[in-house]
């Protein structure tokens, strides 16, 4: 007889404020990650769109709103346009490389200046130290830092990213504010796409997308991108 994974259970967290669309409550159906195959189990979940926190898989649930919709990119797929060959030139002096998971200084003090130069009043502008290695260091998956610097090895980003056996999902990106006329933000997904196509893996998992917030449209400039609706993952545009 084959051992069977214990099964796994789902709870559903307290309405909240929703962050992204003014007016509207927040409820997420969360699991742990801890099993026999960490790894195995956050692929399937990812496939339904899940995201990871931690040791925790997440998903919006809100009673009556569906506007968070889980959304990859196609890295075989994927052409540049010239707006991306722009952010690819102006960032020609950064360079990428794996680190090991783990917070250091230097991260969480870039970190800060990110947070609190673009999400001010959001839910990390209080994160200590403490909380921040947490965020990057506990992690039960197949998870690497991304770290990237400029010329001169001044720090320019740093992207906590998940493997999955199918793709890359980013977790958390933060950079360089002062760099934010070179859209480090895209560039970071760009260098994804590129790795990802590097290692043979289909897919860049890029999270929720919600298409009446502002702070999501920057998500649809990767096409060709696919959605996960009622019928799986299907192209978000026509």
């Amino acid at each position: 007889m084959f051992a069977r994974e214990p099964l796994k259970y789902f709870f559903m967290s307290p309405p909240a404020a929703c962050p992204y669309v003014p007016g509207r409550r927040e409820r997420l159906v969360f699991t742990d990650l801890i099993s026999d195959d960490p790894d195995s189990l956050h692929h399937r979940l990812a496939q339904a769109g899940f995201r990871r926190s931690q040791n925790i898989a997440y998903k919006p649930a809100c009673p009556g709103c569906s506007a968070c919709v889980p959304v990859r990119v196609p890295a075989d797929r994927f052409r540049l346009t010239p707006s991306h060959r722009r952010v690819l030139k102006r960032n020609d002096d950064v360079t990428a490389r794996w680190m090991p998971v783990a917070a250091t200084r230097e991260h969480y003090a870039l970190f800060r200046r990110y947070v609190v130069g673009r999400h001010a009043d959001g839910g990390m502008a209080g994160m200590g130290f403490a909380e921040y290695r947490a965020m990057v260091e506990e992690s039960p998956v197949d998870t690497g830092l991304v770290e990237f610097r400029g010329r001169d090895n001044t720090l320019y980003g740093v992207c906590l990213t998940d493997r999955l056996s199918d793709g890359l999902s980013l977790v958390y990106s933060f950079y360089d504010v002062e760099r934010a006329g070179d859209s480090p933000g895209g560039f970071i997904i760009l260098w994804h796409l590129a790795e990802a196509r590097r290692s043979s893996l289909p897919f860049v998992y890029l999270g929720y997308w919600i298409g009446d917030s502002r702070k999501m449209a920057y998500k649809t400039r990767y096409r060709p991108i696919e959605a996960l609706g009622d019928k799986g993952w299907e192209p978000l545009f026509d």
